[in-house]
């Protein structure tokens, strides 16, 4: 019945960059005609370059250069050969001073990228499971994604989340033969590490588990002969530990390299790895300027350059301590990570330090929660203390301007990242005469303003609201405890430019996911009932559906008001601690709106279709049957009109308890069947509230010749505004399909919204194809969230994958 539109991750993705773009923070060019590591030029401007990953300076070494010169002049340009017939000269002298930097048999690849492509799959069997840290690399998780064509079983953990780790081994231990743990050894983004001592006593502690670690970023600064963060840990790399390093970055060659000491995995990488049997293999000038680096790393030398560039992170550690910036890790990596929040936040500071002489990259989604935006900085040895106590200082300056120019502050930007939330209460000073009313409950707030307001949609008027304020209240379930919350934001003359409410309570993390998602979530859900759910604090609640906002854009002050309103909830959310705050249901097409929420770290995500009746101008059927398209009154003769004299309808303000009896259990088959919008199944209450209201009514459909068997209902709402709201529809399954119960009832809302003298029916969402049909107008809805982290929207997709 539902066909939902599901978001694609890349469209968000690729949104969210346009607007990094736009405000010149992404995607920019160097300039000049050589680069020397320690500046960068762009946009005609010479700034001090602290975006690098080649931390210890070696793309600039002369030797490194040298090296690839002449290995270019002997063997050209490039070998155009696959290495599973020849390997160009050079190929193994390398592989030979790379097998010495790890005492490990070895294995060089294109790039890291297409290495754990050849690797992943070749050394994962179909019998073996895969555990992965959300933060893994994405390239990892791009290499792992073919693995479950194979049934091979994938899941997540949260990051660094050990507990959950051993939760996800003791899962996987029954039915797997090997279960792989893949990490990054330094994670690019945070700059924290892994922690590897407590998972290699997992190891221990678990014969089945094996380990992949992705260590590029931990190449060359670290370690015995720059052998890397892992190795420098572990002294020694153990048979059931896997490592993909890297020749670029702070080696400053290009390629990478795998290594193991298991040589059955060995052999069978270097006979047959898939993209590294077939893929043409390194150039020549990459291959020599490795060799060139791997000479120096296994020289005393590296010794000198890894002192050299942890004397300038412990500089920079010491400047950066000494001010009030959010430094969201702190340890001696060369990542550092300043929170900026909101991603209007981190442009606006990006930029204002490019104006100041400074070029550092830009942390953002996907990397990164959207609301996790910030300043990754990196630290070689071309950097100067002169110029990394000038970075820093800039960055003292700086940042309140940013803050200040994006309307947010410190307390905000460290509530983002879950950091010293004691004074998010601090209001901002006022930057207009608007105010901002807030209200726990419908009865405070006066009628005539709601109900021309928000509550000119659905059942959510003034009324409406007062009934599921009482139902969602003080139940044993704690998916029915509903918290509400209002607000109204007045301008000095009194007018409304912002109204809406919000909920806090318990949903299902799969709410809008495929229904392919929902019946694997549901399976776990037979044992673990509140399996892949969060608290959730949204606009509107979990049974409403149109549009809660009322937001007068054509007013000028409309971002203020949204301003102030982002801020007492980011206030509620320090008390409540939601796992998502979530925006709904909008007009995707509103782009002053999209890029306002995107810069406000919120990600734009698809809705199901809404659907709205108006067409009301006719007299009978037969005039109805007029008014729709060529192909819809096919549909009408043959799904629904054909079918009419076998119903029995009778439109009820009360029923039975009989009659309320069967159509609960008819809600909960179509709650059962329909997981295209997977919610939690409404309290007993709800119906039994409908029964006694004045503004419930109950479209009941019988089967003639099954003995007038109730085979549909529907429970309609008469808002005050003259509206129509069908919120909740029962069927008989069995019966459903064979004679198109749903179309039929859909048809007898649209006779009896006729009947009432209703101005519009409001469909709500799901199924805009069939609402379509029947003469609905249907428009395309998104939302808009933002979350703590992105595991559980991470998690959601692999089991999409799947």
């Amino acid at each position: 019945m539902a066909k939902i539109k599901h978001n694609n991750l890349l469209d968000t993705v690729v949104s969210v960059m346009t607007n990094a773009k736009e405000s010149g923070a992404l995607h920019l060019y160097a300039e000049g005609d050589s680069l020397n590591g320690r500046q960068i030029q762009i946009k005609g401007k010479h700034l001090y370059h602290f975006g690098t990953t080649g931390y210890l300076g070696l793309e600039q070494d002369q030797r490194l250069k040298q090296g690839a010169i002449k290995a270019i002049e002997a063997y050209g340009s490039q070998f155009p050969l696959s290495k599973s017939y020849v390997s160009h000269p050079l190929y193994a002298q390398l592989e030979s001073l790379m097998g010495d930097i790890f005492n490990s048999p070895v294995v060089i690849t294109k790039n890291s990228t297409l290495g754990h492509l050849g690797v992943i799959p070749s050394i994962v069997d179909d019998s073996d499971g895969v555990i992965l840290d959300h933060q893994v690399h994405w390239s990892v998780q791009s290499a792992v994604n073919p693995l479950k064509l194979r049934s091979v079983p994938v899941e997540m953990i949260r990051h660094n989340n050990l507990e959950m780790l051993e939760d996800k081994i003791k899962k996987l231990q029954s039915r797997c033969k090997k279960i792989w743990y893949m990490a990054d050894g330094i994670y690019s983004m945070y700059g924290d590490y892994a922690p590897i001592k407590e998972i290699m006593q997992l190891c221990n502690k678990y014969p089945q588990l094996h380990i992949y670690f992705d260590d590029v970023h931990g190449m060359s600064w670290k370690g015995e002969n720059g052998s890397g963060y892992v190795l420098s840990v572990l002294k020694e790399l153990p048979d059931k530990v896997v490592l993909m390093g890297t020749l670029s970055k702070t080696f400053g060659a290009s390629g990478a390299v795998f290594v193991c000491n298991d040589n059955n995995i060995h052999q069978r990488i270097k006979n047959f790895g898939g993209p590294l049997t077939f893929s043409v293999q390194l150039e020549p000038a990459s291959v020599g300027a490795a060799i060139a680096s791997a000479k120096i790393h296994l020289s005393p030398e590296i010794y000198t350059m890894q002192a050299e560039l942890g004397e300038r992170i412990n500089y920079f550690n010491e400047c950066l301590l000494k001010t009030n910036l959010p430094l969201i890790t702190v340890n001696d990596s060369p990542v550092f990570y300043i929170g900026a929040g909101m991603p209007e936040t981190g442009f606006n500071l990006v930029n204002r330090l490019m104006q100041s002489g400074f070029y550092v990259n830009t942390g953002i989604y996907p990397a990164v929660p959207v609301k996790n935006t910030g300043l990754r900085i990196t630290i070689s040895r071309h950097n100067q203390k002169e110029e990394i106590k000038a970075l820093a200082e800039a960055l003292e300056y700086q940042f309140p301007k940013a803050l200040e120019d994006t309307h947010t502050n410190l307390d905000r930007v460290n509530f983002a990242f879950g950091r010293f939330n004691k004074n998010l209460d601090r209001q901002i000073k006022p930057t207009s005469n608007l105010k901002l009313e807030t209200y726990n409950s419908i009865e405070h707030i006066d009628p005539e303003l709601w109900n021309n307001t928000v509550g000119n949609h659905g059942f959510y008027d003034w009324n409406g609201l007062k009934f599921l304020e009482k139902i969602f209240r003080n139940n044993d379930s704690p998916e029915h405890n509903i918290e509400f919350f209002y607000y109204v934001v007045k301008d000095e003359n009194e007018r409304c430019i912002l109204a809406t409410f919000f909920s806090y309570g318990l949903w299902k993390e799969d709410m809008l996911a495929p229904e392919s998602v929902s019946l694997k979530i549901e399976k776990a859900r037979e044992t673990k009932p509140y399996y892949h759910t969060s608290y959730c604090l949204s606009m509107g609640s979990m049974i409403t559906e149109g549009e809660h906002l009322y937001l007068c854009q054509e007013e000028s002050s409309w971002k203020e008001a949204f301003n102030l309103l982002l801020e007492q909830l980011e206030a509620l959310e320090k008390k409540l601690k939601p796992q998502f705050l979530i925006l709904r249901d909008f007009d995707p097409q509103n782009t002053a709106l999209k890029s306002y929420l995107h810069n406000k770290g919120f990600v734009q995500i698809a809705m199901p279709e809404a659907a709205v009746y108006r067409e009301f101008d006719w007299e009978n059927e037969v005039s109805y049957f007029e008014t729709l398209s060529k192909s819809s009154r096919k549909h009408f003769r043959k799904d629904i009109e054909a079918y009419k004299d076998k119903f029995n309808i009778r439109v009820k303000q009360t029923i039975t308890p009989g009659e309320l009896e069967k159509s609960y259990a008819l809600y909960l088959a179509v709650k059962k069947n329909n997981l295209g919008l997977n919610t939690f199944g409404y309290p007993r209450a709800l119906f039994e509230h409908m029964n006694s209201s004045p503004q419930w009514e109950f479209i009941m459909t019988y089967l003639k010749e099954k003995d007038m068997l109730q085979v549909g209902v529907m429970f309609c709402y008469k808002n005050s505004n003259n509206i129509y709201t069908p919120a909740v529809i029962g069927m008989d399954y069995e019966f459903s399909r064979e004679y198109n119960v749903y179309r039929q009832l859909l048809y007898q809302t649209i006779l009896r919204a006729k009947e009432l003298g209703i101005s519009r029916i409001d469909f709500g969402l799901t199924a805009g194809f069939e609402k379509r049909k029947v003469g609905a107008q249907v428009k395309e809805r998104c939302a808009y969230i933002q979350t703590k982290d992105n595991f559980a929207l991470e998690a959601l997709e692999w089991l999409r994958k799947g």
